[in-house]
């Protein structure tokens, strides 16, 4: 029994979303656990639900995934069964969720030769806690007792009134409707404790037959900023077969789990984006959404155009230190209120900008659309913002004139590491002492060589000037680089993962530079060097990339970004080897995320650990990450772009492809594209 509140675990619960609507259970379909319940963008509307048939559950024997949105639970009734050996009453929950709504429908199926009288109940269990109570484990009455109750929001006054279609639960904010079909009754009561809704059903189950009833929530929230996204996304029909069928299954889930993770703005409906991941991001994230879209650029251009539009409404236009704010930077994350982590100094503005990298990914994802055929129009409608995100870089990313791109937090309560690793101890020493900021992380610096390359490219493309000045910027940025971040060590030269305040280069061998491949910053040898140690067994874990090295102190499989493997990162490293020309490099690692994607049912989630294959039968889950997450479903389709080798080519109008050698999952076909750009033949 733990003596003080913890963060939910979420590795081995049941999900079923469509953004901004999410819900969590066991495999059974049954709530017990702190994560379980109905959630509405950032509120929990439901803390549980409980169903009985004759008035005890069924024994459960299995459930299947319908798509991202939808589940159906299998059980056994035996209490209400005959004698006999083989079970001929079962029970189906069919739990679907839309933005906005939750359905279950519970049917009773029969084998028996004679009708059955029983009684269908559900009982539901408001909560309306905030998304930050629940993650800090405090959203029960008594792990509230245990803290103390200090900076906790209070807990909402939940109001139960009858309602045309129902029973309404409402606080100052948040509705939710609950319905019940044909002649189920429904009841809502508030002790002084608890509220509750049940309802409850007479029915019969006619003989080799069945019957359905079916309970609902359609959830109103008036102070969310996000909302379900409208349409069908472009990959909608995409199918992909290959010689290793996990390629393909991992494909088709991540798909399935983009498409519940697509959401828009309440501000800007129609420019969908990709929700950064379930249960505790559903909203916009600069750097996840960038990656995510760019991820997906083989499938189309649709939601790159969306996010980037989007991003550059949100764009800096002033000076905020209490957001992080600077004219021509990216925001980072979007929220409805303050967010705050209860015990903890976190405390982010709804809007908040405390992020290093997604200014130059803004412009990386800008230029790789208009490659794969995003329209003109659209391209040179953010050039404005593209120029504005320029200057940031080399006016404000650029803190002290030294030519990399740097972060520090000087707030107190924004986030200390503000590059994709942005946990506390994510950039330490060798030794395991963490590196003072401000911080130059490699993988930014490589981003920003990307980023002027090919802001020039766009500048000359739309006969505007300033092109040969950031080409310039890059190509000294790329010397700086030589000088300032490689280390000799008796095992071979690498890059260090960031500079640290005094200049010097932060010794620990990370993951982080496998994001250097690929981008032009590298040399033909640095590229080799950073290839070999990618795959040397102290990063690759044989089920991915592992974040931090072995060999180092501070190493741990479930440290979060200290040794555990990230999907995102991998996919990352292995497009950057495909890219640089190292085929056998990637495919080794591709091979660790297909064994990965087994041990998940091809829903990879947000990292896992990073225990060796070798000691391990399959991959152990980090059990507080989320699932689904954008950047790990996508980075499906970046895979798979690597395998067949994907390139666009504007000049013919043509994907070329040409396939990593030696090849890893044998041939691979993928139906159903709707790009703009017709694939070319491979012979």
């Amino acid at each position: 029994m733990f003596s003080h509140p913890v963060q939910p675990l979420l590795h081995d619960s049941a999900i079923v979303l469509a953004a901004p609507t999410q819900a969590w259970s066991r495999s059974d379909g049954q709530t017990e656990k702190p994560i379980h319940g109905l959630y509405h963008a950032d509120t929990r509307v439901l803390s549980g639900w409980s169903l009985l048939i004759g008035g005890q559950t069924g024994e459960a024997i299995g459930h299947a995934q319908r798509g991202a949105g939808a589940v159906t639970f299998t059980s056994l009734l035996r209490h209400l069964d005959d004698r006999t050996a083989d079970p001929r009453l079962r029970l189906e929950v069919t739990r679907t969720v839309t933005a906005g709504r939750m359905t279950e429908r519970i049917e009773i199926i029969s084998g028996l030769e004679q009708a059955v009288e029983t009684t269908v109940s559900v009982r539901l269990t408001p909560d309306f806690a905030d998304m930050q109570t629940v993650k800090a484990g405090l959203a029960g009455a008594a792990e509230r007792d245990a803290f103390g109750g200090a900076d906790l929001p209070a807990a909402p006054d939940v109001a139960v009134t009858e309602a045309s279609g129902g029973i309404r639960l409402s606080t100052a904010a948040v509705s939710a409707l609950i319905g019940v079909s044909g002649d189920g009754v429904l009841a809502g009561s508030t002790a002084e404790a608890d509220t509750e809704v049940t309802g409850t059903w007479a029915v019969t189950v006619p003989a080799r037959g069945s019957v359905a009833v079916e309970w609902s929530v359609d959830v109103a929230h008036a102070a969310t900023v996000v909302q379900g996204a409208p349409g069908l996304p472009e990959w909608a029909g995409v199918s992909v077969r290959s010689g290793d069928a996990r390629l393909g299954r991992w494909v088709a889930r991540a798909l399935d789990d983009l498409t519940g993770l697509r959401m828009a703005t309440r501000e800007s409906p129609d420019e969908p984006f990709l929700a950064a991941g379930a249960p505790w991001f559903f909203t916009l994230f600069g750097r996840d959404s960038l990656w995510a879209a760019r991820f997906l650029l083989p499938l189309g251009t649709e939601i790159a155009g969306s996010t980037l539009r989007l991003l550059a409404q949100l764009q800096g236009t002033k000076s905020d230190t209490e957001t992080a704010e600077q004219p021509g930077k990216i925001m980072h994350e979007l929220r409805p209120d303050v967010f705050s982590m209860p015990g903890e100094s976190l405390s982010l503005p709804p809007l908040y900008y405390g992020t290093v990298d997604a200014t130059p990914l803004w412009i990386c994802l800008l230029r790789d659309a208009y490659r794969w055929g995003l329209a003109s129009d659209e391209v040179e409608a953010l050039l404005p913002a593209l120029e504005a995100a320029l200057g940031w870089m080399r006016d404000f990313g650029d803190s002290d004139g030294d030519g990399f791109l740097e972060y520090v937090d000087i707030t107190g309560h924004g986030l200390a590491n503000q590059g994709w690793k942005d946990s506390g101890d994510s950039i330490q020493w060798r030794d395991g002492s963490l590196a003072d900021g401000p911080i130059a992380l490699c993988e930014v610096q490589a981003y920003a060589y990307e980023a002027y390359i090919g802001g020039a490219e766009l500048l000359d493309a739309f006969n505007r000037p300033g092109g040969d000045a950031w080409r310039a910027r890059a190509e000294a940025l790329q010397t700086r680089f030589r000088d300032s971040f490689w280390i000799d060590s008796p095992a071979g030269r690498y890059p260090a993962v960031a500079l640290d305040a005094f200049k010097r280069p932060v010794d620990t061998v990370t993951s982080n530079i496998g994001h250097l491949l690929g981008t032009g910053l590298l040399s033909a040898e640095e590229s080799a060097l950073v290839a070999a140690r990618l795959v040397s067994p102290e990063l690759s874990s044989g089920y991915g990339l592992r974040t931090m090295s072995t060999d180092s102190t501070g190493y741990w499989p479930l440290s979060y970004h200290g040794g555990s493997v990230w999907t995102h990162d991998t996919a990352i490293a292995i497009s950057g080897l495909g890219r640089a020309g190292f085929g056998a490099e990637a495919g080794i690692l591709i091979e660790g995320l297909l064994a990965a994607a087994e041990s998940f049912d091809y829903r990879m989630p947000e990292l896992h650990s990073g225990d060796a294959s070798t000691a391990v039968a399959q991959a152990v889950p980090y059990p507080a990450a989320c699932r689904p997450q954008a950047w790990s479903a996508a980075a499906a389709v970046s895979v798979l772009g690597t395998v067949l080798g994907l390139a666009p080519d504007p000049v013919t109008g043509h994907v070329t492809a040409t396939p990593i050698s030696p090849a890893v999952v044998g041939d691979v076909t993928v139906h159903g594209l709707r790009t703009p750009l017709a694939p070319a033949p491979v012979g």
